[in-house]
């Protein structure tokens, strides 16, 4: 997959993208990265042809999708987005949307691969459970891995990862990045990416400031240049500590008693600092 000199805009006044190049060699993973109004989720709304290039070209295997069919072009990719639409439907239903032909069992294979097979036993219903409206009676990890588990089931040689876990907590986040680097494994994969802690393995970074690539390396290499990444680094894993710490502030306000102060008791105090003396005997 390859972006020549992509250059985009909404309106023509505001350019989003300045003539941007990268490719995602096949069976890789590269990374965008960038400010917000960087022009990181528009990539992939181009990739899928929501929109029209305002100027270069992007090329899979060589061809510009520009003169694909759109049906063609979305067969061959999936994605994960950050904010997934569920149907208000079965959970059996809304993962078999990735393929419609698909046997029970690949719908409860995939499941299995995206670890939400064992939730979804746990449910009286199982695999006919309701999601509800939006997928209101899921949680957001339960949901996501509904859109990894759609993603494997489809099968396809390319994946985009749009923001896929920044909506999600961290120990969750943690749960559903392992699911991800399961699926993207060989496959060749974009992630727009806002919290830099999950592309650190990515082949390749790419940073994007004001529409244009001012950075791009692996993790390391960006680290040691002190640039714009570096930066985006420092400042988030600072606030990162600081929401851990406001956690355990929270939690030993939940619970005073957890690790209780010493109890100054005066008397005790005196009594330690007196001197023994012995009895004297009346009968003496």
């Amino acid at each position: 997959m390859r972006f020549e000199n992509v250059a985009f805009s909404y309106e023509p006044n505001r350019k989003i993208l300045k003539g941007i190049s990268f490719e995602v060699p096949a069976g890789k993973t590269v990374a965008v990265v960038g400010p917000s109004g960087a022009g990181k989720s528009t990539i992939s709304r181009l990739l899928f042809r929501f929109y029209d290039l305002s100027g270069g070209r992007i090329l899979i295997d060589g061809q510009d999708i520009a003169k694909v069919t759109q049906k063609s072009l979305r067969e061959v990719i999936g994605m994960v987005p950050q904010d997934t639409v569920l149907f208000n439907d079965t959970i059996r239903y809304n993962i078999r949307y990735g393929r419609w032909e698909a046997t029970n069992e690949e719908v409860e294979h995939a499941a299995s691969l995206a670890q939400i097979d064992s939730l979804i036993r746990m449910a009286p219903k199982g695999y006919d459970t309701e999601v509800g409206e939006r997928g209101l009676k899921l949680s957001g990890g339960e949901k996501q891995r509904v859109a990894i588990a759609r993603t494997i089931l489809k099968t396809p040689p390319i994946l985009v990862l749009d923001e896929a876990t920044s909506a999600l907590d961290s120990h969750t986040e943690r749960e559903i990045q392992d699911a991800l680097e399961r699926v993207s494994k060989g496959r060749t994969t974009l992630v727009i990416a806002h919290r830099l802690s999950t592309i650190v393995s990515a082949d390749e970074i790419i940073v994007l400031e004001q529409g244009t690539i001012v950075e791009r390396g692996t993790h390391s290499q960006l680290l040691a240049a002190k640039g714009l990444y570096e930066s985006m680094w420092n400042r988030q894993r600072e606030a990162e500590e600081a929401r851990e710490k406001l956690a355990r502030a929270g939690e030993d306000d939940a619970a005073p008693n957890r690790n209780p102060p010493a109890v100054d008791d005066a008397i005790t105090t005196a009594a330690a600092a007196e001197p023994f003396e012995a009895p004297v005997d009346a009968a003496e």
